[in-house]
């Protein structure tokens, strides 16, 4: 059981500055820090470009004038990839035509150099302000590492489900992130002064889980001899029913009967008390198939699934390992004054190996990585023993085109009994192409000729 409320501390606004000149690039760093915003410095576009996932800033101020990609190279890379984040260009006198191109090419402005301490805060507060920063819709998720299409498209739905006082299941594997998810709706609901109170329906016995949940008369509870239970205790903020699939058939029934009524009867009373706490329940399991089981109640079923939110795993959303390796490795530097990075190859492993655990099972080995490395750079061989053999479940482009193509050949001969011209004829390849192919994935059309 754990119960919070909300951080009302603000999230700093994060600027990437990249400028091939070290001396200008450590002035601008030191102006913009002094006015507490973190600042990533870089000094190359393509470093620029490799940060910008990681690091997520809210504006971006480049140099105009760089050696292989330039300012406006970045900007229209930008622009392609990350769509409506802001950049301010750095210019000389002499290239100010081509910072006025690139204005009206998308860029929110541009400072000729030297740059006036004043004039540049006063475009990087115009840039954020136009850019939405501070707001909601960057706090409330700021728990959630990711730029997945995917996984933005359920943030979407959880922050319009935010809006409403609608129950909420979120279903997805273990590990996925669904607690990080509740929390999320919590922060954006009208609800998020109030407690966030969440409760394991598996850790819990089932005589202390109906207390937990609905309270109990007690003679040294106060004038009205009962104590509450969370849902009552979470009045004007958020339950959260983890793993509810859990909960004895006896709690389902009673918890049924509470979200029907909005009221709750404490444990040994017959005298009902309100409720106002939104209920979000999650699951790892398919509910569904255990109603149909009898295992779970279609009642409870129906009240709890009024919003369904279902969160990917991590292998539909690969993308986002390097972001999340990094802010893992950023949360140990903070803990223990030590940055560790992965080797290149390290990350690569990483980013296509198998996680049955999901986003738990990186974070896991990510620590114990970042513990057992010798070196700041933690090597692919720490790396592939901490996640173990045989892990790296993605295949290359070049194997998995391999094996398509053996499959695509073997099925094409059974159809055919081994008959290479009709064979040929269906791939649409000529017989000496088709002939090449079949000696390059060792297959002989002999052995699927019909023996009589």
């Amino acid at each position: 059981m754990q119960v919070s409320r909300k951080d009302s501390q603000k999230r700093r606004a994060k600027i990437l500055a990249v400028d091939d000149d070290p001396g200008l690039l450590r002035l601008l760093t030191i102006r913009l820090r002094s006015e507490d915003y973190e600042v990533e410095a870089v000094q190359s576009a393509a470093d620029a470009l490799a940060a910008v996932g990681r690091f997520r800033p809210d504006l971006v101020i480049t140099d105009l004038r760089m050696d292989q990609m330039d300012g406006i190279g970045l900007l229209k890379e930008l622009q392609v990839r990350w769509p409506g984040l802001k950049v301010i260009l750095l210019t000389a006198h002499g290239t100010i035509p081509d910072a006025v191109r690139a204005t009206q090419s998308g860029a929110f402005g541009f400072l000729t150099k030297p740059v006036e301490k004043q004039e540049l805060l006063d475009h990087v507060r115009k840039a954020l302000k136009i850019s939405g920063f501070p707001g909601v819709d960057e706090e409330w998720r700021s728990d959630v590492v990711t730029r997945s299409p995917l996984m933005e498209q359920k943030l979407g739905q959880a922050h319009m489900a935010a809006g409403t006082d609608a129950r909420i299941l979120i279903t997805g594997d273990a590990g996925t992130g669904k607690k990080l998810v509740a929390r999320a709706i919590h922060r954006a609901s009208a609800r998020a002064e109030g407690p966030f109170v969440v409760i394991s329906c598996t850790e819990v016995a089932e005589s202390d889980l109906e207390k937990d949940l609905f309270g109990s008369e007690r003679s040294d509870a106060g004038p009205d001899g009962a104590e509450r239970g969370l849902l009552q205790a979470a009045e004007g903020g958020t339950v959260v029913l983890e793993e509810v699939a859990d909960l004895p058939l006896p709690v389902q029934a009673k918890l049924a009967r509470a979200l029907q009524e909005n009221l709750v009867r404490p444990a040994g009373s017959d005298e009902a008390r309100p409720v106002n706490a939104r209920v979000i329940a999650t699951t790892r399991r398919d509910l569904s198939q255990l109603m149909m089981q009898g295992r779970f109640r279609e009642d409870l079923y129906y009240r709890l699934n009024v919003v369904h939110i279902d969160v990917p795993s991590l292998a539909r959303r690969r993308e986002d390992i390097p972001l999340l390796v990094a802010h893992f490795l950023e949360e140990i530097a903070r803990e223990t004054g030590l940055r560790k990075a992965y080797a290149p190859e390290a990350v690569e492993f990483l980013a296509t190996a198998e996680w049955p655990g999901n986003v738990r099972q990186l974070q896991a080995v990510v620590r114990q990585n970042a513990t057992l490395s010798p070196t700041l750079v933690i090597s692919a061989e720490i790396a592939e023993l901490a996640v173990g053999a045989g892990a790296a479940g993605l295949p290359s482009f070049d194997a998995a085109r391999d094996e398509f193509t053996r499959n695509y050949l073997v099925q094409i001969l059974q159809i055919t009994g081994g008959n290479v011209s009709q064979a040929a004829r269906l791939a649409k390849r000529n017989r000496t192409d088709f002939y090449k192919l079949l000696s390059r994935h060792q297959l002989t059309p002999d052995d699927f000729k019909t023996r009589p």
